[in-house]
């Protein structure tokens, strides 16, 4: 994932960023920066979290199965922009949203969320199949998973009635799903004050941005 931000950074100017230094979980850094991004384990994204107040920089995490002290610390900050989710990628945000209103439609349908993630993915189910559950309010034990071969990350609601069957999935392609959305993302932090950030605030400004680009 850092490699694949550099990339994606080093090909988007108009975003007004660039790489100062890389760092991996127990690493120290006295490079200056203004946003720190971290997709590393729960180690690294405390250590993120440190040093971006340090820096007095914005912090995206998007590392999952955080603990819930430093849960509590991001979502009680207020002297630097930081945001986090499970997962940054804008259309499993509206993925979930989708699966929600689907909940909400047919509640009576009897409901398996299932998820598919590569063979080195550590948690299981996924954090984004937890958030998506929770969304839902699906007990965990209706959400089932596999892991195998290089699978990037596929999550599927299925919604089964009487007469019916439902299939909502969104299926990742590639990693760079995810990094292209960290960078944005990072660069939409830079502009905003300090406080605590989810996606939803994310969605909501990419969509008010939409609706203001339509008009013109």
């Amino acid at each position: 994932m850092g490699k694949a931000i550099a990339r994606i950074i080093k090909h988007s100017p108009e975003l007004e960023l660039e790489v100062t230094a890389g760092r991996e979980p127990g690493q120290n850094t006295d490079a200056p920066a203004d946003v720190v991004i971290d997709f590393s384990s729960p180690q690294g994204a405390q250590e993120a979290f440190e040093l971006a107040k340090e820096l007095k920089a914005a912090c995206v995490i998007g590392t999952t199965n955080l603990p819930e002290r430093l849960l509590f610390q991001i979502q009680e900050e207020h002297k630097i922009p930081v945001f986090y989710a499970p997962n940054v990628s804008l259309s499993v945000y509206f993925f979930g949203q989708l699966l929600k209103k689907a909940s909400q439609m047919f509640p009576h349908y009897e409901r398996n969320l299932h998820e598919i993630h590569h063979v080195h993915k550590k948690d299981a189910p996924s954090g984004t199949a937890k958030k998506l559950a929770e969304e839902i309010g699906l007990p965990l034990s209706q959400v089932s998973y596999e892991r195998f071969g290089e699978v990037v990350g596929t999550h599927i609601l299925t919604l089964s009635g009487p007469y019916d069957k439902l299939v909502l999935k969104h299926e990742a392609l590639n990693r760079d799903l995810f990094a292209d959305s960290a960078v944005h993302i990072a660069a939409w932090l830079l502009k905003q004050p300090a406080g605590f950030y989810t996606m939803q605030d994310y969605a909501a400004a990419v969509l008010k941005s939409s609706k203001k680009d339509l008009k013109l």
